[in-house]
């Protein structure tokens, strides 16, 4: 698989995870050092490791910010999406290396109990987490993230109806 970065070299190759509960709601972590003005909730997400797959990243990614990796895969987005940061945050993100992301997205079933998260990891993103009906996501996001979170519901839209 051709990663982002070989076509698109001004956009971090990402992935974001949407983690289902058995009620049908998503996991949000309240992003820790977020900007004052902008909204800190969003889904996990992170960089692709050299080597690693996009699938194999995010995976990594749910244990390294949610500290489980009880879930099982349901679908991923057949697109590479991406998001610009504001010109004014691109210097200090990635060296200023990167304009923004291009994300690969799965969702993911949660197959544990609430009890199984804990974001106090070696290295945590978020202070605070909840599960959230998927229609309210991108009210919580960060604005320069929204249409990456509408395009996720759109082409997950068949499972947020189970």
């Amino acid at each position: 698989m051709t990663l982002p970065e070989d076509e698109f070299p001004q956009y971090r190759p990402c992935v974001g995870v949407m983690l289902l509960n058995d009620r049908g709601l998503a996991f949000i972590g309240r992003r820790i050092g977020m900007p004052l003005g902008l909204n800190p909730w969003q889904m996990p997400q992170g960089g692709i490791d050299p080597g690693e797959s996009p699938v194999d990243a995010a995976l990594r990614e749910l244990h390294e910010e949610v500290g489980t990796d009880k879930a099982a895969l349901l679908a991923e987005t057949r697109d590479w999406l991406h998001y610009d940061l504001p010109p004014g945050l691109v210097p200090g993100h990635w060296a200023g290396r990167y304009r923004g992301q291009r994300q690969k997205w799965f969702a993911l079933r949660f197959t544990g109990s609430d009890d199984d998260i804990d974001i106090a990891t070696a290295h945590p993103e978020f202070d605070a987490w909840r599960w959230v009906e998927a229609a309210q996501l991108p009210d919580l996001i960060v604005p320069f993230k929204r249409q990456v979170y509408l395009a996720v519901l759109q082409e997950f839209r068949e499972l947020l109806k189970a």
